[in-house]
């Protein structure tokens, strides 16, 4: 029988946070789902099982405060545009905040800071405009500093980073997924995607048999 954990999700009403509640749920963990506006919550969709509970990813007090007793922090935020700076300060606060519970953080990041198929990582994908147009150039620049500030946390916080592939968008729940490192995944055909609803599987079957402490994985059909 499956355990089940208490999980704490930041960015629980964004589009990849409230699958992300729904995932957990339907699983049978203890789901509190954390945003920054209350009336946004039920709004955006979040199951009547999720405790909601309002804080804030870039402070560091709040992520404590809201992780303590938990067995896992999930962190889903996605910054507007024009404020991408934002992933790379929440970042901190989150790693600080959990640090200091002694809790488990497993956050959502970005497909910036993959490496090219087949390249040997030395070629940033978004270096290259094939997969990095220059409209999202910022927020894959921010994803790769969000990365960094993992990679410098004391070695005391236990963290897990996770990179979507290309292509993420609302789609069909199949519970099948690739897993890589730090490469992009593709498939035959050069196409880089998983659906919102399978990103959330892999981050639950993470969650659950962690695979990758203190470092970077991807996911893709």
């Amino acid at each position: 029988m499956r355990k089940s954990l208490h999980i704490t999700v930041f960015g629980a009403a964004g589009n990849v946070g409230r699958r992300v509640v729904a995932e957990g749920l339907a699983r049978g963990h203890v789901v509190t789902a954390v945003v920054r506006d209350p009336a946004r919550a039920r709004a955006a969709g979040l199951p009547e099982a999720a405790e909601i509970r309002t804080g804030d990813a870039g402070n560091a007090e709040d992520v404590a405060a809201l992780s303590a007793g938990q067995d896992l922090v999930i962190s889903a935020t996605r910054p507007a545009p024009g404020q991408e700076r934002e992933l790379v300060a929440m970042a901190e606060a989150l790693l600080a905040g959990a640090g200091k519970a002694g809790t488990r953080l497993l956050l959502v990041g970005g497909a910036g800071s993959l490496f090219v198929p087949g390249s040997g990582g030395l070629a940033p994908i978004v270096d290259d405009p094939v997969y990095v147009p220059e409209e999202v150039r910022p927020i894959a620049l921010a994803c790769g500093e969000q990365l960094a500030v993992c990679r410098a946390a004391d070695e005391t916080v236990d963290w897990t980073y996770l990179s979507p592939p290309a292509l993420l968008e609302p789609g069909e729940r199949t519970g099948a997924y690739r897993l890589g490192r730090d490469e992009l995944l593709v498939d035959g055909e050069g196409n880089s995607a998983v659906s919102m609803e399978d990103l959330a599987v892999a981050l639950l079957d993470e969650a659950e048999e962690p695979r990758h402490r203190r470092a970077r994985f991807t996911v893709a059909y």
